[in-house]
C-alpha cells in the first residue's frame, strides 16, 4: 500500500497537536504512539519520507483519527457535548470520580473523544476493546507511554500495573482517564480500576461512562455484594449522572433540538427539521441521523 506525502504530513500535524497535550516527556509520548524517541524527533523536524512502514503511518492515523475521507463530521456543541466537557474538567481539576449512565447512539463517544483531544493529559480509553484486565492495563498503560512489552521479570502484569499507579499519581500533572463502554470490562477489571483509584486518589480523574449494560453489572456486584464493587461505587460519587430526560415529552424535545443542532452544522440547513422529524418520531439515534446525511451527501 502506498500512502501519499501529503497524507504523511496530515498525520505528522495531528501527531505534532497531540504532543501538546501530553504532560509527559518526549520519549514517552513517542511511546503512546507506538513510536521511538528518534522516530518522533525526525517525523517532528520535517524527516517524514520512508521514515515509518505505510503499516506504521496508518496504526498512527488511526490512533489520532486522521482519514483519506473529504466528508468531516464536524463536531457540535450539543447539551450532551457541554455536559460531558462539564464533567470531565470536574474530574480532572478536583481530581473527583463520575460515572455517566446513559442512552446509546446520543455522540457520547464522539463528544469523549473530542473533548480529549482538547485538554492536556485527558487521556480515553474504550473498555470494548481490552475487556480482560491484563488487555485493560496495558491499553491503559500504552497510552500513558508506559512499556508493556511482557519480555522480562521487570516488565510483568504487576509491574505494568505498579507503573501505571505511579504514573498517575506522581508524573502526569492532573491526568484525566475517561473510560467508556465500561460496561464490558470484566469482574478482575474492576478490581483494578479502584486499585488504582486508591493508589492516584487526590492526584487522578476518573470518567466512567456507559449505558444500562454498565448500571447492571455494577448493580449486580453490589446486589450479590461481589468484593469491590460497593467501594468502586463510593469512589464514583455513589451515584450515576445522566443527560438525557426522562419525561417523554421533554426526551422528544431534547433529541429533536440535539438533531436540528447537528443537521445545520453537518448538512442541508433547509432539511433539519426534516431529519429531526424523522428521527424524532421513529426513536431513532444520532447512527440514523448519520445514515440519512451520508445519504443525503450521496445524492
Amino acid at each position: 500500500m502506498e500512502l501519499t506525502l501529503d497524507f504523511k504530513k496530515k498525520i505528522a500535524t495531528a501527531l505534532i497537536e497531540a504532543r501538546n497535550n501530553y504532560g509527559g516527556s518526549e520519549a514517552h509520548f513517542a511511546s503512546t504512539k507506538g513510536l521511538s524517541p528518534a522516530q518522533y524527533s525526525r517525523l517532528k523536524n520535517g524527516q517524514i519520507d520512508q521514515l515509518l512502514s505505510p503499516t506504521a503511518w496508518i496504526a498512527l492515523a488511526r490512533q489520532l483519527g486522521v482519514t483519506l475521507s473529504k466528508r468531516t463530521h464536524k463536531i457540535v456543541r450539543t447539551e450532551v457535548y457541554n455536559e460531558i466537557e462539564e464533567s470531565i474538567k470536574f474530574c480532572q481539576e478536583f481530581h473527583k470520580s463520575i460515572i455517566l449512565v446513559d442512552e446509546t447512539g446520543i455522540g457520547k463517544t464522539a463528544c469523549a473523544k473530542h473533548i480529549c483531544s482538547k485538554l492536556k493529559n485527558a487521556f480515553y480509553i474504550d473498555c470494548s476493546q481490552a475487556k480482560s484486565r491484563i488487555q485493560f492495563m496495558k491499553l491503559l498503560a500504552r497510552t500513558l507511554g508506559i512499556e508493556t512489552a511482557l519480555k522480562s521479570r521487570g516488565n510483568r502484569y504487576i509491574d505494568i500495573k505498579e507503573n501505571v499507579k505511579y504514573t498517575l499519581a506522581n508524573i502526569l500533572q492532573n491526568p484525566v482517564i475517561i473510560l467508556d463502554e465500561a460496561g464490558d470490562l470484566d469482574y478482575a477489571s474492576f478490581l483494578d480500576i479502584k486499585e488504582l483509584w486508591n493508589a492516584s486518589e487526590d492526584a487522578c480523574g476518573w470518567f466512567m461512562m456507559g449505558a444500562d449494560g454498565l448500571r447492571n453489572k455494577i448493580e449486580t456486584g453490589m446486589k450479590y455484594n461481589r468484593v469491590g464493587f460497593a467501594e468502586l461505587f463510593s469512589r464514583f460519587s455513589d451515584e450515576y449522572i445522566s443527560i438525557i430526560p426522562t419525561v417523554e415529552e421533554d426526551r422528544k424535545a431534547f433529541y429533536n433540538q440535539m438533531i436540528l443542532d447537528i443537521v445545520k452544522a453537518n448538512g442541508d440547513v433547509a432539511k433539519a427539521a426534516q431529519y429531526a422529524r424523522a428521527c424524532v418520531s421513529k426513536g431513532k439515534s444520532l447512527r440514523h441521523l448519520d445514515t440519512l446525511l451520508k445519504l443525503d451527501a450521496n445524492g
